[in-house]
């Protein structure tokens, strides 16, 4: 089972970053949180990565959905989105939602995961011309 989602863009990073966060409202995900890896792995380790940044993605009625269907559900959410730059190109990757229902064995999850992929999908979609 594969366990992502993903497309490359020809762009900016911080341009990526951005369009990331509009096709995704255009799905109905609002960011919950941002991440900066690169940041956090310079200032706690001194290291220097590619940029990447986690974007926790949250749909509240599909969340809402989910919750009823597995109390537990919080701890696979948000939707994770990462964008990272490196070699010219930008890869945008999202968790697929489909996850879930693999990891917790809860067939009553799979609608709202058909969803939330089919949202998540069409977002990454919709950043390549």
């Amino acid at each position: 089972m594969t366990y992502g989602i993903s497309v490359t863009l020809d762009q900016p990073f911080d341009d990526a970053v951005a369009a990331v966060r509009e096709a995704l409202a255009e799905q109905g995900f609002g960011v919950l949180t941002e991440i900066d890896m690169a940041a956090t792995l310079k200032k706690k380790l001194d290291v220097d990565i590619a940029p990447q940044v986690i974007l926790g993605a949250c749909n509240p009625p599909l969340a809402h959905r989910a919750l009823q269907a597995e109390e537990s559900i919080g701890l696979l959410l948000p939707c994770n989105v990462v964008v990272r730059g490196g070699d010219g190109a930008v890869v945008v990757e999202a968790l697929d939602p489909q996850v879930m229902v693999g990891v917790t064995g809860n067939d009553a999850l799979t609608a709202v995961a058909d969803d939330a992929a089919a949202r998540l999908r069409a977002a990454l979609a919709g950043l390549t011309p």
